[in-house]
């Protein structure tokens, strides 16, 4: 699979949209030590995928580089940025029942805007799944990096 490269001196402070989801009870926030433990566990299930070692990592950065959505006291999604890898954004998940509402697009503009608030011009998607492709290629004009070689993943234990 490939990575994506996103320009970040296109995205802006997404606050008029998340205006419209605290309007409907939905928060967007940069986690906190003490909900590390919940982001964890629900890391583990929400995306079909265990992402419970990068959302680990990102809780080991200071500041924290995870944000997490909320509706009436509970998770609703998280993403985090600078967990894999430098200058790298993912994992990102949202409760199925909430999918499709732009939770994941606000989660990954938030993400985003604080890497170049952090002195970045651009950010690596790393390998999305084919089916989030056409997501971040829509959201944020991101663009394929074609490379057959499986970059910094061939470093992971069960990749050959």
């Amino acid at each position: 699979m490939a990575d994506m490269l996103v320009k970040l001196f296109n995205i802006s402070a997404p606050v008029k949209e998340e205006e419209i989801f605290f309007e409907n009870g939905i928060r967007f926030k940069r986690a906190l030590a003490p909900d590390r433990n919940k982001i964890i566990e629900y890391s583990k299930t929400c995306g079909g995928e265990d992402y419970s070692a990068e959302v680990q990592a990102a809780f080991a950065n200071n500041p924290i580089t995870c944000y997490i959505a909320t509706k009436d006291k509970e998770l609703i999604g998280f993403a985090c940025f600078e967990a894999t890898a430098k200058n790298f954004f993912g994992p990102m998940a949202v409760s199925s029942e909430y999918r499709k509402q732009g939770i994941g697009k606000m989660l990954l503009l938030k993400s985003l805007y604080s890497m170049q608030e952090m002195g970045y011009g651009y950010a690596i998607i790393g390998w999305p799944t084919k089916s989030a492709i056409p997501f971040y290629e829509k959201c944020v004009g991101a663009t394929l990096i074609e490379d057959e070689s499986l970059g910094i993943y061939r470093r992971m234990i069960n990749v050959d």
